[in-house]
């Protein structure tokens, strides 16, 4: 006799009921044979799929065998029977969905066992929203490997992957009143305790979704590091260091190895979880981010192992074009005054938005270019003193920049350096103006670097990047002056600043490396992106909070309690004022006791 196809479900199904209850008798529902020569006794398999929910009860689940039985032609009826019985018999498999409670299907065909493919009820939702096909690509792929379409069944979610209609939206991206709402810290990548997020915290997400925008920063470290050895290797001012053009070559080569491997993985972002960049794109810090991957490709071509005024012009307008799309539009949201104008989202890592002016405009006067080297240089220049005078003049409202984010300070030092190397090479010579901006972030250095307490007692993370780039823009821009201005001096400040930069970039090179392949935190959960366009109902927050730690709860409480206080005391006192009673108003609490 042929072999039976079983499949076996988890069904809440409790043991003092089955022994009490008689098998239910057998299903019968229409199905055509489909197999013409079938004998009235050979059985075909069918493939069944089955969504049991969950037991809400925790009480022991039992198990139930479900056969398929196909009759021949001539019956046109297909049998499915369905025995209960006490013991779960010892070939039963059990498998369950990663994200969800309900179990996944396993056909047995005598001794082999294949799972059932998941349908799209028993599937994790949660990142739907951030992917770009959503699991339409998936079921397309299905039907493409000659799977059965499967309908979704009635919308089986449990409370973690159920995707409310306020934090859907639409696809609409948060604005930028909702992400200081939502979000704290001067990097606005902080989750407030009484906010609810649209992912799980309690899990790693996937990778991409992990990897922001700001890895860039990387690429602008190492970068910056051929062009500092390349100008080592070339300036009369440090041609007694005797440094071969090697070094540069290996560096050069290492940035394009790095600079691949970060820009294919934020593409794969792109692609996969476009969702994710669009949040990272309106986010008013991670937006100044985008300069970086155009502002490593200039350095890449500045430090190219050759002669840079060989390359041929394309090659600027082509990288600067982008820069002047986003300068279009960050520049234009600073001046129109809206929700996300300079004053409200100032902060070190604009200096980003400036910077690529500055180094397309010494790249350009580098490879012969005249008028747009100039034309990028004065845009920059303007907005950079704007931005200067607006983060020098913080507004009481802003908060105090914590320990593990004080190295993006160190972005005050690249805009000037770059300035005034950009300065020099159009005019041809380290003149006043070049001075005057050197000057200003050789001050801006050395009023950062007297700050010891600034580089201990903080975690590791990718704001460590910030100093990088920074120290080597101002590590050049001394070279260059060493050379303008020869002394002892000058040549030990070119040298001195430059080990700096090196020593500082291989350290945090290595230490990235650390954490990226020995403890595996490089990338924690980016909660910036997983915040709800409006603000969550309190019966989320509620919830949240439960499921948050005690510390959280009390910190949320009594802020809360002393809010309320105030609010009765400020009450309180408007009424004696109102009244003219000096007698003494009981507290609202007091009130209740009684």
């Amino acid at each position: 006799m042929a072999s039976t196809d079983s499949v076996q479900v988890a069904a809440g199904w409790p043991a003092a009921a089955r022994e009490h209850e008689e098998c239910p008798p057998p299903l019968v529902v229409g199905a055509p044979s489909h197999d013409a020569d079938a004998q009235p006794e050979e059985e075909i398999p069918y493939s069944v799929s089955f969504s049991v929910p969950a037991s809400p009860s925790g009480m022991h689940l039992g198990a139930s065998v479900v056969r398929v039985h196909a009759a021949p032609p001539s019956v046109g009826e297909a049998r499915i029977d369905m025995i209960h019985p006490a013991e779960p018999p010892p070939q039963m498999l059990w498998q369950q969905a990663r994200f969800h409670s309900q179990p996944t299907l396993t056909v047995i065909n005598g001794e082999a066992a294949a799972p059932v493919p998941r349908s799209d009820s028993t599937r994790d939702r949660r990142f739907d929203q951030f992917k770009t096909f959503s699991g339409r690509l998936e079921r397309q792929f299905s039907s493409l490997r000659g799977m059965l379409p499967q309908e979704p069944a009635a919308d089986i979610e449990t409370a973690d992957s159920k995707i409310s209609e306020e934090e859907a939206d639409g696809g609409e991206v948060p604005t930028a009143d909702r992400y200081f709402a939502a979000l704290e810290g001067p990097e606005l990548d902080t989750l407030r305790a009484t906010e609810v997020p649209v992912l799980p915290e309690d899990e790693r997400w996937p990778f991409l979704l992990r990897f922001p925008i700001s890895a860039f920063g990387m690429c602008l470290g190492v970068s910056s590091q051929a062009m500092l050895w390349k100008t080592l290797a070339s300036e009369p001012s440090t041609a007694f260091l005797h440094i071969s053009l090697d070094v540069n070559h290996v560096l050069w080569w290492v940035s394009v190895a790095l600079m691949a491997l970060v820009s294919a993985i934020y593409l794969l972002k792109v692609v996969f979880y476009f969702e994710a960049v669009r949040r990272e794109f309106h986010h008013p810090i991670r937006v100044n981010f985008f300069f970086a991957p155009w502002i490593a490709c200039l350095f890449l071509v500045k430090g190219l192992p050759r002669q840079v005024w060989t390359i041929h012009h394309v090659v600027w307008f082509l990288l600067m074009a982008p820069i002047l799309l986003l300068d279009l539009k960050i520049y234009g949201q600073w001046m129109s005054g809206g929700e996300r104008r300079l004053s409200k989202v100032a902060n070190p890592s604009n200096h980003l938005a400036i910077v690529g002016n500055f180094v397309g405009a010494l790249l350009g006067a580098r490879m012969g270019l005249r008028e747009g080297p100039i034309f990028f240089l004065a845009v920059g220049l303007v907005h950079y003193i704007v931005l200067f005078v607006t983060l020098y003049q913080r507004l009481p409202t802003n908060v105090q920049l914590p320990k593990e984010l004080h190295p993006v300070f160190f972005l005050f030092i690249a805009a000037p350096s770059v300035a005034s190397m950009a300065w020099a090479r159009l005019t041809g010579e380290f003149d006043f103006g070049a001075r005057i901006a050197y000057f200003v972030a050789l001050f801006l250095y050395m009023s950062l670097a007297v700050r010891v307490n600034m580089f201990r007692g903080f975690r590791f993370s990718l704001a460590w990047w910030a100093y990088t780039f920074p120290m080597t823009s101002a590590a050049i821009a001394t070279v260059l002056y060493a050379s303008e201005v020869t002394n002892v001096a000058t040549r030990a400040m070119a040298v001195g600043l430059s080990g700096i930069a090196t020593v500082t970039v291989t350290g945090v090179l290595v230490t990235t490396m650390y954490h990226a392949f020995v403890r595996r935190d490089l990338f924690p959960n980016d909660v910036s992106i997983a915040i709800t366009r409006r603000k969550p109902k309190f019966s989320k927050i509620l919830a949240h909070l439960r499921s948050s730690g005690t510390d959280v709860k009390e910190l949320v409480f009594s802020v809360s309690s002393k809010n309320g206080a105030d609010d009765s005391a400020s009450v309180s006192k408007a009424s004696n004022c109102s009244s003219g009673d000096q007698s003494p108003v009981p507290h609202a609490g007091a009130g209740r006791g009684r």
